[in-house]
């Protein structure tokens, strides 16, 4: 069996300036948007892009999205997903664990605590820097990249290896 790929991505900073806005409708901030673009040049340096991407439906995952998109190969199936929004570990296992094992790559941006309960869930080798990295803070824009050695249906703990958790400062 081939080893997949699993890109967690939180998303970039939001705007707190209008503060009568629902939590699912705020916007990126301008440090958000660089940030993004940020995301974006890594990812266009990257050769572990994903298949697919899993996006929670919030304005401020929406539009990270759209400031990494230049950056996704041509075809790349995006999936904004309601259920993604405030999503548990648990909730986000789920929805990871119904990706057809033909796709070797995901991408997924959402939220914490659930984004970094996940990551810390799922490593169980890799990068002992870049754990405790992660351990430490797993901020707004950052990237954790997993290798999975089975199937998506077998998600468990300790499954993944933390190939490289990146940050855009």
């Amino acid at each position: 069996m081939a080893t997949h790929r699993l890109l967690l991505l939180r998303h970039a900073k939001s705007s707190w300036d209008a503060p009568h806005l629902a939590d699912h409708d705020r916007p990126l901030s301008g440090r958000g948007r660089r940030a993004a673009q940020a995301v974006r040049d890594h990812l266009a340096e990257s050769d572990a892009l994903p298949e697919l991407v899993l996006c929670s439906s919030a304005v401020r995952t929406v539009e990270t999205l759209d400031g990494i998109r230049p950056a996704l190969p041509a075809g790349t199936t995006v999936d904004v997903e309601a259920g993604l929004y405030a999503a548990d570990v648990d909730d986000l296992q789920v929805h990871l664990r119904r990706v057809s094992e033909t796709v070797d790559g995901v991408m997924l941006i959402g939220h914490n605590p659930g984004l970094e309960d996940l990551a810390m869930l799922l490593v169980g080798a890799g990068d002992p820097a870049g754990r405790a990295a992660m351990e430490a803070k797993f901020p707004t824009a950052a990237l954790a990249h997993l290798s999975v050695d089975r199937p998506w249906r077998e998600l468990a703990p300790g499954v993944a290896t933390l190939d490289q958790f990146w940050t855009p400062r």
